[in-house]
């Protein structure tokens, strides 16, 4: 997110891509053939790109996953993310540019999102700084980011009904919260407040607190305290299954901006979400790399 808070962007790597149709009409048993470097950005002249690419465009080692024309490259310090895709309708235009993420540290924490750990969250570093230089004008920025990744084993509407997540910057660093209604009736709630060297510990947080639905109706509920309601300062990603968006609570009595997701799983498995998305996710199964 960028300094003043007008613009945003997020990048999301995906082997198995969770949220292509594409992937999920295949019987997702072949990830590697269903990848994706999906790159939103938020603000004025706002874009979206999600192609689901086959395994000829997927290039992975340990520093570096390229898929088709994109990148992200840890290089020891930073990771360096070399975007260049297409944007999806309404508005199909090119996204090319460099995006730079540097950790204050990384930290080593997992976090089970299931009992049997089929799903897990793995916050690489929730406080960093980020550098955006995109081939558009307004989109060379700077701000506050962070780089996490999750794993599973199995879809996410087989675990889950309905999860959000939330990432505020604080004076102290930074805290997290993962508050999920899983598949079984139980239920996960995560607080984790992070410093800037990396150190992680679990803490008490405030009550779930509900705010305004998205426009799809979405149902929103964030960390917030007592006699405070968490507020949307900035729309990012509106779909009839999930919200991404900036939005300013209080916690402790410190006022914080972060970055706040609703996924209703219920919803994304009906068989009426996949051929919307469609739309907005296609179908590149051949690559050649030159």
């Amino acid at each position: 997110m960028s300094t003043d808070g007008s613009r945003a962007v997020s990048v999301i790597g995906f082997i198995g891509s969770v949220f292509s149709p594409w992937y999920a009409w295949s019987g997702r048993g072949d990830p590697a053939n269903h990848c994706c470097i999906n790159v939103a950005t938020y603000g004025p002249g706002g874009r979206f790109t999600m192609t689901d690419r086959g395994r000829d465009a997927l290039r992975t080692t340990p520093e570096r996953l390229t898929v088709g024309p994109s990148s992200m490259h840890w290089d020891g310090h930073q990771l360096v993310i070399e975007i260049d895709e297409v944007s999806s309708p309404p508005v199909i235009s090119r996204v090319r540019g460099r995006i730079t993420l540097t950790p204050s540290a990384v930290t080593t924490v997992e976090l089970p999102l299931t009992p049997d750990g089929a799903h897990v969250w793995r916050p690489f570093a929730p406080i960093a700084d980020i550098k955006v230089d995109l081939a558009a004008p307004g989109w060379t920025w700077e701000g506050h980011g962070y780089f996490d990744a999750n794993f599973g084993m199995r879809p996410l509407e087989t675990d889950f009904r309905f999860w959000t997540w939330g990432r505020y910057p604080t004076a102290a660093g930074a805290r997290c919260f993962y508050d999920a209604v899983r598949r079984d009736g139980s239920n996960l709630s995560a607080a984790v407040a992070f410093a800037p060297d990396g150190s992680a510990q679990m803490i008490d947080a405030p009550p779930r607190t509900p705010f305004r639905r998205s426009f799809w109706q979405v149902r929103r509920e964030t960390r917030a305290d007592p006699g405070t309601v968490p507020k949307q300062t900035l729309n990012m990603l509106d779909a009839p299954f999930y919200s991404r968006s900036a939005v300013t609570t209080v916690l402790d009595g410190e006022t914080v901006t972060g970055v706040h997701e609703a996924l209703d799983l219920d919803r994304y498995a009906s068989p009426l979400i996949k051929p919307m998305l469609a739309l907005r996710v296609p179908r590149r199964a051949r690559w050649r790399f030159d």
